[in-house]
């Protein structure tokens, strides 16, 4: 036990008199940008091409479209999200005479990954909507578009709403490997804590609390919205 004290009392000498807590605190704040930018990215882009892959194909654009949306799914969906940066960061980057932080590479990389799995979260939402409600837009004069953006898919979001939240839960767990391209991080800041301790043990305790913390966090957001959504739905 005393061991542990002593670990304990050598943490906090580096989060508090040598300055540990400010890296802490850039490395949350990364976390949470990444975590949220790429959620929204993911939301676009996963709206986008649900809408495509739900358009009837009888002709040649949308299934050219359809094509190319699958292609990119399949290649977000089959490659690891590690892969994807160290490719994006130091090869895509490079060939194109960009230059981008690392923060800046893991929100977009994170945002496309996460607009391939929102696609199919996003395709299941729409199909779950009752077909009439596309009929009757349809019926009053809107286009497929008007029709699909005003009516059908805020009725897929209330569907797909904790499935949205496990996605945004996700991204804050996986951006533990962003400093593969020199982001820093929470996994960062406990390191640089570790590394000048020379004790891992207590930094990483407190680095996973702070991910549950975060997760328990959304967990409660997202019963939140779904309540207030249900109470809503009844008045309405």
């Amino acid at each position: 036990m005393g061991n542990f004290e002593q670990k304990v009392e050598k943490f906090i000498e580096i989060f508090i008199e040598q300055n540990g807590y400010v890296k802490v605190l850039e490395g949350l704040k990364n976390t949470l940008i990444i975590a949220v930018l790429g959620l929204l990215i993911g939301i676009v882009i996963g709206t986008l091409i649900a809408t495509v892959r739900v358009i009837p194909k009888y002709k040649i654009l949308p299934r050219i479209l359809n094509g190319f949306c699958s292609f990119y799914v399949g290649l977000f969906r089959g490659t690891p999200i590690v892969v994807q940066l160290l490719v994006f960061y130091y090869v895509m980057l490079p060939l194109m005479g960009v230059h981008m932080t690392g923060v800046q590479v893991a929100i977009w990389v994170f945002g496309l990954n996460s607009g391939a799995y929102i696609s199919e979260i996003m395709r299941s939402g729409i199909l779950s909507v009752d077909p009439g409600q596309m009929e009757a837009g349809r019926a009053v004069g809107l286009s497929f578009g008007t029709t699909m953006m005003k009516i059908v898919i805020p009725q897929a979001v209330k569907n797909i709403l904790p499935t949205l939240g496990n996605e945004f839960i996700a991204l804050i767990k996986e951006t533990s490997v962003v400093s593969f391209v020199g982001a820093a991080d929470l996994y960062v800041a406990f390191n640089y804590i570790g590394s000048n301790s020379y004790e891992f043990m207590v930094p990483y305790l407190v680095m996973a609390m702070i991910y549950i913390v975060l997760v328990l966090l959304i967990s409660l957001g997202i019963k939140l919205m779904e309540r207030s959504l249900r109470k809503s739905d009844r008045r309405n």
